[in-house]
């Protein structure tokens, strides 16, 4: 449906598209935040993580024990996407999504304060999983709101290519994470392992303070104030209505699975598994700068697609390609070259954006506006979960089990995909859908 604009208020159109710019620059910058603190901790993860919070004898066990510290912050999304989703919901997004980045960023400071095992014992990992919870609140009620603020102000007719802005600020994120580690892993290891890891998370403050800038300056979504203006009253519990038609969040939880699956193997554990094969840590994380780098040019011409094509199509294109190179994949990493180990990620990054990006717009035109927050939020962050929660320390208990073996690492994504794949196949395109609709 398209929306015409009449001739005789040209001013009007002008604030809005400016109005929509800066939604979309504010939720660019709120995904940014909360992605560079969200994957900066899974990259430390993999490198730091398991030797300062969880020492022993065996480092696989040790970095199998910081990777579920990772999973804990994925556990909380889902709780952050139904607390922010409840309030967002009945309060507005705007208030919502402030909140969320705040949380955001304080987490992530404090985690570059805190102490480490040798200097207050248990406490130290104690703190560290409470933080990596709150991370995964703010980032479970972030995307949800973020992408209802830019696709509920967008033209129907290019909700994908303001979606895909928003969206970027996930590859952009993990684009000045990779830069931040990459540049820390350049002091030497004693220097790195000592205070250098700690940098990256005390500079997320300067992106805290720019997004609120921005942030505090949007107006709130036109269509939900004017679903509260129709209707005269707030939905008490948004989740229990939209509890009462399940098949639409069962449906957009499962489309996420396979590319958050491929993102967790492909972002946090192929840094561990790479480090195991003999790479040098330099070249990985020169790989994951180019990996992001991939996902920023990626997703926002992706996502501008699903307008033209439809999200569907566009989602099933990465799932075919997924399933057919995921054991190509591995096969490439396993030559134990620089070039073969770019290809291989690379390639699989483009795949895994095919499926990403149509998601923001496919899964808000999938709920209605009195309960949009809490639906696109539960199904996104029950995705992120069941899809990247607990891959990487499940892919590295199989790598070990199976002493190095590449095998279940590709049918972790010929399985995720394919879960990903059914559900596509079950919901009907949404593609210029009324979001005014009930």
């Amino acid at each position: 449906m398209s929306v015409a604009v009449p001739e005789a208020a040209p001013a009007a159109a002008a604030v809005d598209r400016r109005q929509v710019r800066k939604v979309a620059l504010s939720g660019l910058l709120g995904t940014v935040i909360e992605y560079y603190d969200f994957l900066l901790y899974s990259t430390m993860a993999a490198l730091v993580f398991g030797t300062l919070y969880f020492p022993g004898s065996n480092p696989a066990v040790s970095t199998i024990a910081a990777f579920g510290t990772l999973a804990a912050g994925y556990v909380a999304r889902p709780l952050g996407g139904l607390l922010f989703g409840h309030f967002g919901d009945r309060l507005g997004r705007k208030s919502a999504l402030i909140t969320s980045m705040v949380l955001m960023g304080v987490a992530s400071v404090l985690i570059g304060v805190l102490p480490t095992y040798s200097s207050i014992g248990l406490t130290a990992p104690v703190l560290l999983v409470l933080l990596r919870c709150v991370q995964g609140i703010a980032v479970g009620g972030e995307y949800g709101g973020a992408a209802l603020m830019v696709i509920e102000h967008a033209d129907p007719r290019r909700r994908g290519s303001w979606a895909g802005i928003m969206q970027a600020g996930s590859p952009l994120g993990s684009l000045l994470s990779n830069g931040a580690v990459a540049l820390v892993t350049l002091l030497p290891r004693e220097d790195f392992v000592s205070w250098g890891w700690r940098i990256p998370f005390l500079a997320s403050a300067v992106l805290l303070v720019v997004g609120l800038y921005v942030r505090l300056s949007v107006v709130e979504s036109p269509l939900f104030r004017q679903a509260l203006e129709r209707s005269g009253e707030r939905e008490q519990v948004p989740l229990l209505r939209v509890l009462q038609r399940p098949r639409a969040v069962v449906l957009a939880c499962a489309a996420g699975i396979g590319p958050f699956a491929m993102t967790a193997l492909i972002g946090s554990h192929s840094v561990a598994y790479a480090k195991g094969l003999g790479y040098e840590l330099p070249d990985i994380m020169r790989a994951h700068l180019l990996i992001s780098l991939t996902g920023l040019i990626g997703i926002p011409i992706f996502s501008a697609l699903s307008d033209r094509i439809g999200r569907r199509r566009v989602l099933l294109i990465g799932a075919t390609g997924a399933v057919l190179f995921a054991f190509p994949m591995y096969a490439l990493l396993d030559l134990r070259t620089v070039p073969s180990m770019i290809t291989a990620l690379v390639i699989a990054q483009v795949f895994q954006n095919l499926m990403y990006a149509p998601l923001a717009p496919m899964l808000s035109e999938m709920f209605g506006t009195r309960v949009r927050y809490t639906g696109v939020s539960l199904g996104y962050q029950m995705a992120s979960l069941l899809g990247a929660g607990f891959t990487p320390m499940i892919a590295a208990t199989l790598v070990a089990g199976s002493g190095g073996s590449s095998l279940p690492l590709s049918c972790i994504i010929v399985g995720a995909v394919a879960v990903s794949t059914v559900s596509v196949l079950l919901i009907s395109e949404t593609r210029g859908r009324d979001l005014a609709e009930s």
